[in-house]
């Protein structure tokens, strides 16, 4: 059977047979292959898979400093590139492979899985990740190419397990397993979470990445998330320092924009202030988002986190309806929302909305509440989300113990159950109605939020302000919104953001967003002008320097426009 046949085709279920994985003896330090497989369903946005778990990192960098050769696949877009696995069988001399399991990419493990099992059949194969952790029994009673689950934090009982099977010894002690037994499944005490934080590697040490977080964990007890029930109760933090070591090392290889993936970075003021701090102090020069809960923020906070890079930072709004929110255990209201919309933006930070619809209680009422309260909030970006059970959520865990439910809905080869699908007041159609009127009721509206802006005026925060602008003018002209806005609105709207921000500071990307939409205009001889006074004030700009001399080339000046990039390397 080909790689593409094994991708492509429907798993057959298989009951599990008696099977316990023989550690190697090769060598003292072990092969040990990390993969992050591919999800079933094509995203829209593919930056939200494309980067693995800073879990995996954390492993590899443990591995490798005791010695081991670690190999770290990131195959998120592997189902269409079958020759890279083929390669990768014929390349590869694995002593153990683990797979990252989150819910939604489960079967692209699980078909990875049964192509290296069939492949190294003495191979031990290891699941871990949030999915596997609240579905081990149901992936071992199901799919026996798959041979140990590692459940919760890995890092200290994933290299357990590598001494164990590098010495042959029996890891049915081991906590925090799930393995066969002879004919049973045992279920091993949970492992103790870690403690220190910062007594884990630096990944950064060991790999470049963009996405890292500070902690682990969540004081929120949302129903639709597994979080809490996963790290547990207690939320842990790295100290300042380890964090922005981490900053630090990744921006001397040339990494400038990162993903802060906590769930609620702000969650520790003095942390997070200390963090900003470090990072002004360094002069790392680098630009980053978070993840925050409407509750969590003030204007000291923000200020700090503007002036250290923070370009952006999401909430989880999920509804305009108190009643929904209560329903999914947000905890906090609307004013708390309002004022945190109102700061964030104000310090020159763009504010992300999460809305999740057809929820309990979701009706023509709750969705009038979402699209009144967005229209108040003016949120620059709104991400939709239908409401999903998963494993691990309490939504889930009612659902089952309601309906008598079991882990084997999840045989069907979906990524996640549809909360309309199990509530008889709902229904894909109404739903789908339901984010169809929300959607179409803030079409057109972007123009009026951004007209309605209001900055603070902290003329230390000047140059952040116009940096603020005119990244949110090359968005309407050149990035995200120009398929929700009509091309000349969006032209006319971006060049009074760049002339916007030129009041509040002289800003590179004004001046260059200006002279490129004097180039689309055709009028060669204003985005020269244009052009030209901004390099006045940043004569060492490359990127101004190349769009003047495309100016120059159409002017027919190509002298001149070689002896301008010849200052350029």
């Amino acid at each position: 059977m080909s790689i593409t046949q094994s991708l492509g085709e429907k798993i057959v279920l298989q009951m599990a047979q008696p099977s316990i994985p023989k550690g190697s003896s090769k060598r003292n330090a072990m092969n040990i292959v990390l993969i992050y497989p591919f999800f079933s369903i094509e995203r829209v946005h593919i930056e939200n898979i494309e980067a693995p778990p800073i879990g995996l990192h954390y492993l590899g960098a443990i591995l490798k400093e005791q010695g081991h050769a670690v190999k770290l696949l990131n195959w998120h877009d592997v189902k269409d590139t079958p020759h890279v696995i083929e390669e990768a069988l014929s390349s590869l001399e694995p002593d153990l492979i683990g797979f990252s399991i989150f819910h939604a990419n489960r079967w692209g493990g699980i078909q990875l899985a049964r192509i290296f099992k069939e492949h190294f059949p003495d191979v031990p194969i290891v699941f871990g990740g949030i999915g596997a952790t609240f579905l081990d029994d149901h992936l071992l009673r199901y799919f026996h190419w798959i041979d140990i689950i590692v459940r919760g934090e890995a890092e200290i009982t994933f290299p357990a397990l590598v001494r164990r099977m590098e010495a042959q010894r029996s890891y049915s002690d081991l906590p925090g397993l799930t393995f066969r037994s002879g004919d049973l499944i045992q279920r091993n005490p949970e492992a103790e979470r870690i403690e220190d934080l910062d007594a884990l590697p630096l990944p950064a040490a060991h790999y470049t990445f963009h996405h890292l977080a500070l902690s682990r964990g969540c004081p929120g007890k949302c129903t639709f998330c597994g979080s809490p029930w996963f790290w547990g109760p207690k939320v842990r933090f790295h100290s300042a320092g380890y964090f922005v070591r981490q900053l630090e090392i990744l921006r001397q290889r040339g990494q400038r924009f990162f993903h802060f993936s906590d769930d609620m970075f702000t969650l520790r003021k003095n942390l997070v202030l200390e963090i900003c701090s470090l990072i002004t102090e360094k002069k790392l020069d680098i630009t980053w988002a978070a993840i925050s809960r409407v509750d969590r923020i003030d204007e000291e906070m923000l200020k700090a986190m503007r002036m250290a890079g923070c370009i952006q930072i999401s909430f989880g709004v999920e509804s305009g309806s108190e009643k929904i929110r209560n329903a999914l255990n947000k905890k906090f209201n609307e004013d708390q929302i309002r004022r945190a919309f109102a700061l964030t933006v104000s310090y020159g930070i763009l504010a992300r909305a999460y809305i999740i619809y057809g929820c309990p209680g979701e009706s023509p009422d709750t969705v009038q509440d979402t699209i009144r309260l967005l229209n108040d909030i003016q949120p620059l970006v709104t991400l939709f989300h239908v409401l999903a059970l998963f494993p691990g959520t309490y939504l889930f865990e009612l659902y089952k113990s309601e309906t008598g439910a079991t882990d084997d809905i999840w045989l069907h080869r979906e990524e996640d159950l549809p909360f309309f699908e199990v509530d008889t007041n709902l229904s894909a159609e109404v739903v789908s109605q339901f984010g169809k009127e929300i959607k179409e009721a803030l079409q057109g509206s972007i123009p009026t939020f951004i007209r309605s802006l209001e900055l603070v005026e902290d003329k230390e925060l000047f140059p952040f302000h116009a940096s603020f602008l005119s990244r949110l003018a090359l968005t309407i002209d050149r990035g995200d919104y120009p398929h929700v806005l009509e091309q000349a609105v969006a032209q006319d709207l971006a060049r009074e953001l760049y002339f916007k921000a030129l009041e509040y500071a002289p800003d590179a990307q004004a001046y260059w967003g200006l002279g490129l939409l004097a180039q689309d205009e055709k009028d060669h001889q204003k985005a020269e002008t244009i052009l030209k006074e901004g390099m006045k004030v940043f004569p060492q700009d490359r990127v101004l320097a190349k769009t003047l001399a495309n100016t120059l080339i159409n002017l027919g000046r190509e002298e001149e426009a070689l002896s301008l990039t010849q200052k350029f390397s």
